[in-house]
């Protein structure tokens, strides 16, 4: 496995780019430390597949270089790099057996046979395919042959990186959950380097030690599932991660109170924002409903199972709010911001508070 050094890399599908909106990856300087399980998280169009196709060969970078444990690989082709990639779609050969698919790749290094036959069948039992080992690929399910596809990267002991570009699809909504879960068995054991490219967040949040969360062709924040939910460094995160995603209101500070319309909001410190646009960030989980505080009138109630999503309207914004299964919405409801989770922003981007 590899560590593996994005350096200042940007790139333009354009031949003679000129200015950021050109380019669909505007930079990333970024280090995917040897063993880490990474998600690359964003929306269609934001620079993640640009990115993992740069890292698997696939796209050279039209500036920038990039380091597999500090050598630099930037002109090197996909097979000189080691890197297994699995795509959205199955690649496989359906004329085939499942056992000659995970074969391949090794036969074509001219790896011994017993030693082929060892790793092929080791691999087979980890992905659960040992029972149609003797079958062809034809017949098989999608999520058997993405297995297939995820089996021929596991079986080359030689690979620095594995990358995944939406993996899952195409694949049922319950084989999507075993699958990552098998994902997640295997990163544990093994130690694999692993960079998975979604835009759904569940996939990112359960697969990943670390998120990388994109927008625009950027990296606007990478952290942990926690992190990302406790503290978006960009409204972008706070909207994008979490269902419903944040309330975001835009304010005026003075001191240590936030002013929205006629309401005054009690922070938990001064924000350290000098200028931009201001807007205050808080989560539905953290906004509680009851009898005392901010007079908010209710539109809607979500009863989403183990939960409640009350839609109301505050000072002409809207806003969201999560409550227990059991709880009632009082006949004159008011709402309070924990300040545990209250976040300030600048320009979109968090700005931390001082005491």
């Amino acid at each position: 496995m590899a560590r593996i050094d994005v350096n200042h890399i940007r790139h333009s599908y354009l031949p003679n780019p000129r200015k950021d909106s050109d380019f669909a990856l505007k930079e990333v300087h970024h280090t995917f430390e040897d063993g880490g399980a990474y998600a690359l998280l964003g929306p269609s169009g934001c620079g993640k597949t640009t990115l993992l196709n740069i890292i698997s060969g696939l796209l050279h970078p039209s500036h920038g270089q990039l380091l597999f444990n500090g050598r630099d690989i930037t002109n090197l082709s996909t097979q000189e790099r080691n890197i297994a990639q699995v795509f959205q779609f199955p690649v496989i050969y359906d004329t085939m057996t499942v056992y000659d698919n995970l074969a391949f790749p090794l036969r074509n290094r001219r790896v011994p046979e017993a030693d082929v036959d060892r790793k092929v069948r080791e691999t087979l039992d980890m992905i659960d395919l040992a029972s149609l080992a003797k079958k062809k690929a034809r017949g098989l399910t999608a999520d058997q042959k993405q297995k297939i596809s995820l089996g021929r990267g596991l079986v080359r002991s030689d690979v620095n990186a594995i990358l995944f570009d939406e993996p899952l699809t195409v694949i049922d909504p319950h084989m999507k959950w075993v699958l990552r879960s098998q994902l997640k068995q295997l990163h544990r054991r093994f130690g694999y380097t692993m960079v998975y490219v979604t835009h759904d967040q569940t996939e990112a949040l359960t697969f990943a030690d670390r998120v990388v969360v994109m927008y625009d062709g950027e990296i606007v924040q990478i952290g942990t599932p926690a992190e990302l939910f406790e503290r978006p460094r960009h409204t972008f995160v706070g909207y994008f991660i979490g269902s419903p995603g944040m309330n975001v209101l835009p304010v005026a500070l003075e001191g240590r109170t936030a002013k929205l319309g006629a309401q005054r909001i009690e922070l938990p410190g001064v924000p350290k924002a000098e200028a931009g646009a201001v807007e205050l960030g808080i989560r539905p989980e953290y906004v509680r409903l009851g009898r005392e505080g901010m007079a908010v009138q209710v539109s809607k109630v979500e009863d989403v199972g183990r939960h409640k999503v009350v839609r109301a309207n505050l000072e002409g914004r809207e806003i969201a709010a999560v409550i227990g299964e059991d709880d009632e919405v009082p006949a004159e409801p008011k709402v309070r911001f924990d300040p545990a989770g209250i976040n300030i922003y600048a320009d979109s981007w968090r700005v931390e508070m001082g005491a």
